[in-house]
């Protein structure tokens, strides 16, 4: 899914020029005709990426609008639009908190770097403080990356866990996040300011299951020269994330079952057992109800972690997050990496949600970091995704919806007429340009005039100097053809407001 721009001016020909723009360079627009609106859907449901925001305008403009979200705290990037580009004005909206500020008329090319720039800065700043947050065990719910309508189960009884001690045993494929889900429940509930402790059972020798678990004493066996006290205690008061809890010997099993019934452990080679007070997560990509009959995991200790279950559907049933995870992991890893890589092409992007996508997020992941390393430019293209390319039948990246609509054709110019298509292409547009209309009888100049217009308008990709040089026409004359054919409400990409 293409990040959604709020475009916030009471100008409706403004309004419908940078909604076309905005299209063009492959984001959703969401338009607001003034500030009260625009907090209103910022206030909504939908998720909004970036602002074009109206410095001039009734009622509350946009310094208010900076306020307000400011208030709220609402940290989306906000553009400032004026025709009024005076020093002042350009230090108060930064001073208010803006991102940026351009002048009216603002060019496409500038009003996309503006843009790119602002969401990659954007994407930048969510990955650096999610990992701090998840480095401090504050990270939160809403902290997870995601737009899938198959994730909103797995947040709301993320949710509901958060606000209790209650075990939690979390499923899924390797890679899909399951341990994010785990921090994102500590951070989000009563015990988030005491440890997070994460240990993974399947990478333990089995011979020191015990002791990493439990901890165990100076000299209580070979090679124990001093004393250890073990992921319960350093979690005491926490959270203690077991992941791939179905990886544990059955030994360690007993253990653990017991550990959990009393609330305390025996670290090896110890005289008397130690109090814990510990919140169990774990987690695990096997089928332990399989295990359990199959007698390679306890039943009891089964039924004392599987308490709250929840389940964290694979990559390739949410593909409405790859595009959303691929920008925000391409953000971290360019930084890290030095590289001015600032997006990825939108046919990269459908070649990536084609994919299935076996090692899930983890994956995609390190998909990225290796496009980042072979990229030379400042875009990610399908040359710098060849392994995956090769798994992907070419069908099957076409079937992908684009990010991006076509730029040159513009929304919002129906044409009822019988037999017609509402958008034609342009280079079919002459031939589809009849004289007759469906009764045998000459059509009325003013229709051939105004269909002539709409074709030039969109040949010449809605350039309205081009167009009207080639119409052999002024641009004044243009514009009052524009208005009295009716075509006056089209999105036009470069219609100056010029008094001519």
């Amino acid at each position: 899914m293409s990040e959604t721009v709020l475009i916030v001016d009471d100008d409706p020909v403004q309004r419908r020029l940078l909604e076309a723009m905005v299209q063009r360079f492959g984001y959703q627009p969401l338009v607001a005709e003034g500030g009260d609106m625009a907090l209103k859907l910022l206030g909504g449901e939908q998720t909004v990426d970036a602002v074009v925001l109206d410095l001039v305008m009734p009622d509350l403009d946009g310094l208010g609008v900076l306020a307000r979200m400011r208030e709220a705290g609402l940290d989306i990037p906000v553009i400032v639009q004026t025709a009024h580009g005076g020093i002042d004005n350009v230090v108060s909206v930064m001073r208010a908190g803006a991102a940026d500020f351009v002048v009216k008329p603002v060019s496409p090319e500038r009003l996309q770097v503006t843009l790119r720039n602002a969401l990659a800065a954007k994407a930048l700043a969510g990955e650096l403080r999610r990992l701090k947050r998840s480095r401090d065990g504050t990270l939160t719910i809403a902290d997870v990356i995601t737009r899938s309508e198959a994730m909103r189960p797995v947040l709301r009884a993320a949710e509901k866990a958060a606000a209790s001690a209650i075990p939690v045993m979390i499923a899924g494929e390797s890679g899909v996040g399951k341990e994010l889900i785990a921090r994102a429940i500590h951070g989000s509930g009563a015990r988030r300011a005491k440890p997070f402790v994460a240990v993974n059972c399947g990478a333990m020798p089995e011979n020191l299951v015990e002791s990493i678990l439990f901890g165990h004493e100076k000299g209580a066996f070979t090679g124990a020269t001093e004393k250890h006290p073990g992921k319960f205690v350093e979690a005491d008061g926490g959270t203690l994330f077991l992941d791939e809890v179905g990886e544990l010997p059955l030994a360690a099993q007993v253990k653990l079952l017991r550990a959990l019934q009393e609330g305390e452990v025996e670290p090896v080679g110890a005289r008397k057992s130690i109090k814990v007070d510990v919140r169990i997560i774990s987690a695990t990509n096997r089928d332990l109800i399989a295990d359990v009959k199959a007698g390679r995991f306890r039943e009891d200790l089964f039924y004392r972690l599987h308490v709250f279950p929840i389940s964290v559907p694979p990559l390739r049933q949410r593909a409405e997050d790859i595009p959303e995870l691929a920008r925000h992991f391409l953000a971290r890893l360019a930084a890290e990496e030095g590289k001015r890589v600032r997006s990825i092409e939108p046919e990269a992007l459908r070649l990536l949600t084609a994919y299935r996508w076996p090692g899930n997020v983890r994956q995609l992941e390190n998909a990225i970091f290796r496009a980042v390393v072979l990229a030379d430019g400042e875009q990610i293209g399908i040359n710098e995704f060849p392994q995956i390319a090769a798994q992907v039948d070419p069908d099957a990246v076409a079937a992908q919806p684009l990010v991006e609509a076509a730029p040159a054709i513009a929304a919002g110019w129906p044409d009822t007429r019988e037999g017609l298509p509402a958008h034609p292409p342009a280079e079919m547009g002459a031939a589809l340009l009849r004289l007759t209309d469906a009764q045998g009888e000459a059509r009325p100049l003013e229709e051939i005039e105004r269909e002539v217009i709409r074709f030039a308008i969109r040949h010449y990709r809605e350039q309205m100097s081009e167009v009207a040089r080639r119409l052999k026409i002024g641009r004044s004359t243009l514009y009052r053809k524009l208005e009295g054919l009716g075509l006056d409400d089209a999105p036009l990409v470069e219609k100056e407001n010029a008094t001519l």
